[in-house]
């Protein structure tokens, strides 16, 4: 597993806890700087945050001379953010040999209420397939 990720190093993810296909990372979110139009915090840094949780998962199933690739993602926002420490808890709702689903919900650490859920198909890829992702 490559960690930190360009990504998370931007948007100053961090891993919070990790498990064999579940994964928790954590962000402390501020409209000041991660807002939309509405002075909330953007949907795609929520979106990010979810994808990033569902990776960390995935990866940890991977063997050496495996990559994986999301097929697709779709998140549900619940409510707004203006200023939270936020944890995105990813976890498999089904493990296959080649596509996993995973489930990852968003929560709000000052009052745990969820703020976003997201599901998401990943594909395992093997050998050639794998080599140089």
């Amino acid at each position: 597993m490559r960690y930190p990720t360009a990504i998370s190093e931007l948007l100053d993810f961090e891993i919070a806890a990790i498990g064999t296909g579940t994964a928790s990372v954590v962000v402390d979110a501020d409209a000041t700087c991660h807002g939309n139009q509405q002075g909330t915090v953007h949907g795609g840094f929520l979106v990010e945050l979810a994808d990033a949780a569902i990776g960390t998962a995935h990866s940890t199933l991977m063997e050496p001379d495996e990559s994986f690739t999301s097929i697709d993602l779709r998140t549900v926002f619940l409510r707004p953010v203006w200023h939270d420490t936020l944890v995105a808890h990813a976890a498999p709702a089904h493990l296959g040999k080649t596509i996993t689903h995973y489930q990852c919900d968003i929560v709000r650490v000052s009052d745990g209420e969820p703020v976003a859920t997201a599901t998401s198909t990943v594909m395992t890829l093997r050998g050639d397939r794998a080599t140089g992702r």
